[in-house]
């Protein structure tokens, strides 16, 4: 028999919101309707979540599940960071529990070919249950009211396609102290059952540390004792392997949970960054996609993406993103940049992709025929004096005390005379070879004078990526030489450069009167 097209007003999905129940595909078990679409929202009490399971599923089978599909969401429908997962064909997705008291099953249908659909039951469990999405949160039960007494929940998280480390961050945290944790506690396993290895039992009212699991998986187990009870916690868990990570190369790049795809929702991500003392750090915005600013503040409330100078989210904040903004590069104020992203519990987007690279300390003054560049030689502790030179590697750094140092005139070194805002400048490029082996990595500077003014800038113009980073920024703002930071013979230079132009000036008045009156007089 031909399944009927939908008819007008068919009635299917909707919010289930006993604490058990069960529904199906229209018609089942019958063939379902053709061009049919169904949301069913699962809301059971906050606190609890939603064990999902499937008796019967058959639906029309393609590859990627583009005709006839169900979709399972951790949470709101239509969000892709909430998405379990999608299927189709004779078999039945697993049994799915929700990471909090929401859940959304979406059934859809296309023009041609029906099966018998499905069915499906659902449950409130108190406390515990599997997780197996890449983010989620877990609370006590009744939480943030006390939680029973003579409680046992178990959650077991992991399992996801692609899911790496775990991390697990408790945002709040009260129960019944005791020495030993003996009467209410969280013990916390390195992987799904107990007896892996035990990552830590805690109570009282400390937070619990930040924990990573060694593989894909974590048992988390309380338990309370019958009587004396707490507020009890909220933890959130999210898969570790590109949520937190620590960089100490001079450059290097990095991106949001699954960038270019959506990234999940429930995130906290850190990515901290520590190069050697004296220099800075120079962020470049590559890409960024992220829920949109509040329309009610017009600021970043929900999803975004923040930078502070330091380690810590109590350094002083650089920046904070959202939407799908342009956003231009930073400069840390020190050796150490924080970037934190935050994302909630729905209307997830691409995400972003960053590179970064470490500003060289260094200075950079000329006189009105001569270059001078200096650089801390710990900066760039690693480096022979050959790999750092201005514009060819015969005009390479000399090494003065505790400083590289280069002192140049204007017509050597690949130096150029350029005219700039109607100003003549001279241009050439300062290269710090940090190539190991057979990867190639050179940093360039462009280094500039203003012989009139004697005032030179030195500018960023290439470090990760050359053709990407299209926004240069100067670090080193125009700036004089400070006499007492040269060495004598330097001084001597700049003065007698100085002495000489003001002579061959003088020089030059003189021979004209001579010629001028010489004219005279003939």
């Amino acid at each position: 028999s031909h399944p009927p097209l939908c008819p007008t007003g068919i009635k299917c999905g909707g919010v289930l919101s006993a604490p058990s129940g069960n529904f199906s595909s229209p018609n089942f078990p019958g063939l379902y309707p053709y061009e049919t679409e169904c949301t069913w929202l699962i809301v059971v009490a906050e606190g609890s979540s939603v064990l999902l399971s499937f008796s019967h599923f058959e639906l029309e089978y393609h590859d990627a599940c583009a005709y006839d599909y169900l979709q399972v969401y951790n949470g709101a429908a239509r969000d892709r960071g909430n998405l379990l997962g999608t299927f189709c064909g004779h078999s039945p997705p697993p049994p799915f529990s929700s990471a909090w008291h929401v859940m959304a099953v979406v059934f859809r249908s296309d023009r041609h070919v029906a099966k018998h659909g499905f069915a499906a039951a659902y449950r409130k469990d108190a406390c515990g249950g599997q997780l197996t999405g890449l983010s989620g949160e877990i609370t006590t039960p009744r939480y943030p009211e006390s939680y029973p007494n003579d409680a046992e929940c178990r959650w077991s998280i992991g399992g996801a396609s692609g899911g790496g480390p775990l991390t697990l961050v408790f945002a709040d945290f009260h129960m019944e102290g005791g020495q030993g944790c003996s009467f209410d506690y969280v013990a916390i396993f390195d992987g799904p059952t107990v007896t892996a290895p035990r990552l830590g039992r805690y109570c009282g009212s400390t937070h619990p540390p930040r924990t990573v699991s060694s593989t894909p998986h974590l048992l988390i187990i309380f338990k309370s004792d019958f009587n004396i009870g707490g507020r009890g916690f909220k933890a959130h868990f999210y898969s570790a392997g590109e949520c937190q990570e620590v960089f100490t190369a001079i450059k290097g790049n990095f991106s949001s949970p699954q960038y270019p795809s959506f990234y999940p929702n429930n995130l906290k991500c850190q990515w901290s960054i520590h190069l050697p003392t004296g220099y800075r750090i120079k962020v470049f915005f590559l890409d960024m996609e992220l829920e949109g600013r509040s329309s009610l503040t017009g600021g970043c409330e929900y999803d975004h993406l923040s930078a502070f100078d330091g380690s810590t989210e109590n350094g002083f904040l650089l920046g904070r993103w959202c939407g799908r903004e342009s956003v231009a590069p930073i400069t840390s104020l020190s050796n150490q940049l924080l970037m934190v992203l935050h994302t909630d519990r729905n209307t997830a987007k691409r995400g972003f992709s960053i590179a970064y690279v470490g500003v060289v300390p260094m200075n950079v003054s000329c006189t009105r025929t001569d270059f001078h560049i200096q650089i801390p030689v710990q900066s760039l502790a690693q480096l022979e004096r050959n790999r750092i030179y201005l514009g060819t590697p015969s005009c390479a750094a000399r090494v003065v005390g505790r400083n590289f140092k280069i002192h140049t005139r204007f017509d050597t070194c690949g130096t150029e005379s350029q005219r700039r805002n109607n100003t003549s400048v001279i241009v050439s490029t300062l290269y710090i070879d940090f190539s190991v082996g057979d990867q190639e990595d050179i940093h360039q500077y462009e280094v500039q004078c203003e012989p009139k003014r004697k005032e030179a800038s030195v500018t960023l113009i290439a470090g990760p990526d050359p053709s990407r980073l299209s926004q240069a920024e100067n670090l080193v703002d125009a700036q004089q030489w400070e006499g007492e930071s040269m060495d004598a013979h330097e001084i001597k230079s700049q003065d007698t450069s100085d002495i000489v132009f003001i002579s061959i000036c003088i020089l030059a008045g003189l021979l004209m009167v001579i010629a001028v009156v010489g004219l005279v007089l003939l």
